[in-house]
């Protein structure tokens, strides 16, 4: 079998040109693991930097029947292990395939190659006075086929969306090396299954995505930030639901605990905690962001917050801090950033829920989310103990995580809001769903991926 698979390897070298295929212990170990915590660290045969979309198809169809498995990655910014080496396997880099195609203004769309990074379509985009609407954290480094394969959110997910709403068709390399589009290059279009909607959020195992045709946005005119800062949590998750109830529909809408309020303060000198200990972020666009801004500071005063005032350079500052909230180091064996989504009206209850679980098992917590949409990041972790981890303490943090979970599927939310299922989450993946929907996704799979050579162990 070692030699088979090494003689894979070759093949790669031999089909490929110079420097596409790298094997080095540098590179295996870079691209091995995503930023998700590690449950079986593998490394992969090789790693191979496709350019074009024949030299993935030869990849796949080098693959196929050695057993020899394909994990495909963008730039590696995912929490869930999607893009984790798996035993016996290349990891396949769509980096350098990163042109924009095609750009049309008229229409309002985008085509694209996988490794084209979120940030620089935005500023391609903004050219002709449009935007790609999702903007995950990492847009500056993410990639757009990453933002397929896991279906990504944003900040702007409480207006726009999330990626799937934007995408309107994809080109996809199959098990077998062949090569099929899906969708349309129209807004409406509903011949057929949605196989576009089905890749999207896939995760690599039902095909690698070699193009995509986006949707844009009008850039907005005009934008205006609100800031409002709380005495408590509670009353900061009232307001997000105030200002629903006041039929605003803000393009973001952020909230922060005081946990999160005080490492910022910690890494940025602030004196966010000072002011109180949530603070809700609320920014609107278009034509008539201002009018709505009004409407919302009006809604948050009356619910007792302090407000930001008109056009404060402040509150766009927090936003940006907002995008690197999550810290350093929050996925590693002892700091674990979570993704789970919940109603709206149980934005409270939840994270209520997630203050006793924490201080039951003496677990420290910290929470962003994405209130527009009742997506939560609860960060939790452990201390270090003379720079190693108590295995005692490290059994709690995993306790926590499991009742975070439970508690989270029982008011009526999900396991992953934005993050994918990938290879951390397959722990839980059976709580919410029951097996005979299980059933069915692995025959899907099983369908486009006969042989199970497409990012196996993850998803589903």
């Amino acid at each position: 079998m070692e030699a088979r698979l090494g003689s894979v390897v070759d093949e790669l070298e031999r089909i490929l040109a110079p420097g596409q295929v790298d094997a080095g212990e540098v590179a295996l170990r870079r691209y091995a693991v995503d930023q998700a915590p590690v449950i079986d660290f593998q490394l992969p045969l090789a790693v191979v930097f496709p350019e074009s979309v024949a030299d993935v198809q030869a990849v796949v169809r080098a693959c196929a029947g050695t057993g020899v498995a394909i994990v495909a990655r963008g730039a590696g910014t995912g929490v869930s292990g999607g893009a984790h080496a798996t035993k016996n396997c290349i990891v396949l880099s769509l980096e350098r395939m990163d042109r924009i195609l095609a750009l049309n203004p008229d229409d309002e769309t985008a085509v694209v190659e996988p490794g084209v990074v979120n940030a620089v379509l935005n500023d391609a985009a903004a050219a002709h006075g449009l935007m790609y609407a999702p903007d995950p954290a990492s847009f500056r480094t993410s990639t757009i086929g990453g933002n397929v394969a896991t279906n990504a959110g944003g900040l702007r997910c409480a207006k726009y969306g999330v990626t799937r709403d934007s995408v309107l068709a994809v080109d996809v390399v199959l098990a077998d090396g062949s090569l099929i589009h899906t969708g349309h290059q129209t807004f409406k279009g509903v011949a057929g299954y949605d196989l576009t909607g089905l890749f999207v959020g896939s995760e690599g195992t039902l095909g690698i995505v070699v193009g995509v045709t986006v949707r844009l946005k009008y850039l907005p005119r005009d934008v205006h930030t609100v800031a409002a800062f709380y005495p408590d949590f509670r009353q900061a998750a009232a307001g997000v639901l105030a200002v629903g109830r006041a039929r605003v529909q803000p393009a973001i809408m952020e909230l922060l605990d005081g946990g999160t309020l005080a490492q910022l303060d910690d890494i940025h000198g602030s004196d966010l905690t000072a002011r109180g200990r949530s603070l809700l972020l609320i920014q609107t666009d278009g034509f008539g962001a201002a009018a709505e801004a009004q409407v919302v500071r009006d809604v948050l005063l009356a619910g007792g917050a302090a407000v930001s005032t008109e056009a404060s350079e402040e509150a766009e500052r927090l936003v940006e801090l907002r995008r690197h909230s999550r810290g350093v180091e929050v996925d590693d064996e002892y700091r674990v950033g979570e993704d789970v989504a919940v109603p709206r009206s149980r934005l409270v209850d939840y994270v209520a829920a997630l203050d006793a679980m924490a201080s039951d098992h003496g677990v420290h917590l910290k929470v962003v989310a994405h209130a527009g949409d009742g997506n939560l990041h609860p960060t939790f972790w452990i201390d270090r103990t003379g720079g190693s981890v108590d295995a005692v303490a490290l059994e709690r943090l995993h306790r926590v995580l499991d009742e975070s979970i439970t508690a989270a599927l029982a008011m009526g939310g999900t396991i992953t809001g934005e993050h994918g299922v990938g290879q951390y989450k397959l722990r839980w993946l059976g709580q919410e769903q029951p097996e005979p929907v299980r059933e069915i996704q692995r025959r899907i799979k099983e369908l486009f991926d006969p042989e199970g050579i497409l990012n196996p162990g993850k998803a589903i």
